[in-house]
């Protein structure tokens, strides 16, 4: 991991412990290139947890917005998460 994105999830982290009360409701949202594969690979990572995953193409069907609101342990639960999710290639975390 290069220094910059582990800057970023330390920042994330405490904004998470700082700003919530755990466990919590999670909300977290990805773009991906429309593959069904990949779709299905976010969805994988959150069988089994109770979570609502709303997806949904892009007007010219190249990409998927997928919202996944799920109950989280702490904080380093949903990094995580990000970081099991960072190795398909073209998704965007937003």
């Amino acid at each position: 991991m290069d220094k910059k994105t582990e800057e970023f999830y330390v920042r994330l982290k405490d904004e998470l412990t700082n700003t919530s009360i755990w466990p919590s409701e999670y909300l977290y949202k990805f773009i991906v290139p429309s593959d069904k594969q990949k779709v299905e690979t976010i969805e994988e990572a959150f069988n089994n947890m109770g979570a609502v995953i709303k997806s949904k193409k892009s007007k010219t069907g190249k990409y998927a917005s997928i919202s996944i609101s799920v109950q989280m342990k702490n904080p380093e639960h949903v990094i995580e998460k990000y970081q099991e999710l960072s190795t398909i290639e073209g998704i965007i975390s937003l």
